[in-house]
């Protein structure tokens, strides 16, 4: 089987991240397949790593024609059995004489006009794929599969570095510094939280506006930011909970990256996150934006560490039940056979 893999994408994100995952785990199991993908040094040093060569081009804009025409040159050069767009941007380049299998890969609410070209749909949680069926796609032509995390060998980051004391406890917030992923309600929560430092991985538009909130809150000397960062394993080993207090998650990359380690998550009760979590088991729920109950549930689970440790191995084990990189890949493989025969 000969797979083309086509994503464009953000220099930082979870799916890209995810897909340079994927990407290297088919490489390992004997499967061909080329990837085109926008210039990020780091992704196509990971790429290479794992035998591929990527063909970086720009996805600059909807009018970019170059980048239009050389993907449809290589699609016809290649002949792929598969040809597995990620997100609105590559998918919609996708030339519509392409008579191979088309499959697309949503990780979010997208606007489906651009996915009208796709045989299949491939959703990440199954949410997702409920409001595909919702809006008209055919339940037959859409895939569930869930995302896996990272298992790289990994140790705990030296906390000298990030200038945090031996023996304080340790929040671990991550993703991108917008609205939507809610750090400000951590913030207040910390506010409420003594003695406890919380390092927060990630940027984006409301970077400044959380470094002032945090001083006006009198937590500035407990916060770290840490902007983005490569080696969020080493830094979830060195802490003792992950929060992903998210107003809207269709996801939540981050909770699986969690589980994997063994690291007890505190999550909002958004879409994702409610959809991945029993909660009081593998994790616990807080309603969204309610920093008083995200407080109390930081307070007990830090004071009570046996808790702590159960709420962790159970996330561990569900992850790997259920979102391993052998149980994801096995799905992709199985799909991918499965409607090319």
């Amino acid at each position: 089987m000969k797979l083309l893999q086509v994503i464009a994408g953000s220099r930082y994100g979870g799916a890209e991240e995810f897909f340079v995952r994927l990407a290297s785990a088919i490489c390992y199991r004997n499967i061909e397949q080329k990837i085109i993908m926008r210039p990020n040094v780091v992704r196509k040093k990971k790429l290479e790593l794992s035998g591929l060569s990527p063909i970086e081009m720009g996805f600059y804009n909807n009018w970019d024609l170059i980048t239009k025409w050389r993907v449809s040159s290589i699609i016809n050069t290649y002949k792929p059995d598969v040809l597995f767009s990620w997100m609105s941007r590559a998918t919609k380049l996708i030339p519509l004489q392409y008579k191979g299998v088309h499959v697309g890969r949503l990780g979010g609410y997208y606007n489906l006009k651009y996915f009208r070209r796709c045989h299949y749909l491939v959703a990440n949680t199954k949410d997702i794929a409920d409001h595909l069926v919702a809006n008209g796609w055919p339940a037959r032509n859409i895939q569930y599969i869930p995302n896996f995390a990272s298992t790289n060998e990994a140790f705990p980051v030296n906390r000298n570095t990030l200038n945090t004391p031996e023996g304080a406890k340790i929040i671990l917030g991550a993703g991108r510094f917008h609205e939507n992923k809610a750090f400000d309600v951590l913030l207040d929560a910390l506010a409420q939280v003594p003695d406890v430092y919380l390092w927060l991985a990630g940027d984006g538009p409301l970077g400044s506006a959380l470094k002032i909130k945090s001083s006006e809150l009198g937590v500035g000397e407990r916060v770290r930011f840490l902007g983005w960062r490569t080696d969020i394993d080493a830094l979830m080993l060195s802490a003792d909970i992950l929060v992903c207090p998210s107003r809207h998650e269709p996801l939540g990359n981050i909770i699986l990256e969690a589980w994997s380690r063994g690291l007890p998550v505190v999550a909002a009760d958004s879409v994702g996150p409610r959809n991945l979590i029993n909660n009081g088991k593998d994790g616990i729920l807080f309603p969204v934006d309610n920093v008083e109950l995200l407080s109390k549930t930081i307070k007990e689970l830090l004071s009570v560490p046996e808790l702590c440790r159960k709420i962790g191995e159970s996330g561990k084990l569900t992850y790997f039940d259920n979102f391993s990189e052998k149980v994801v890949v096995d799905q992709y493989i199985d799909f991918f056979r499965e409607i090319t025969n």
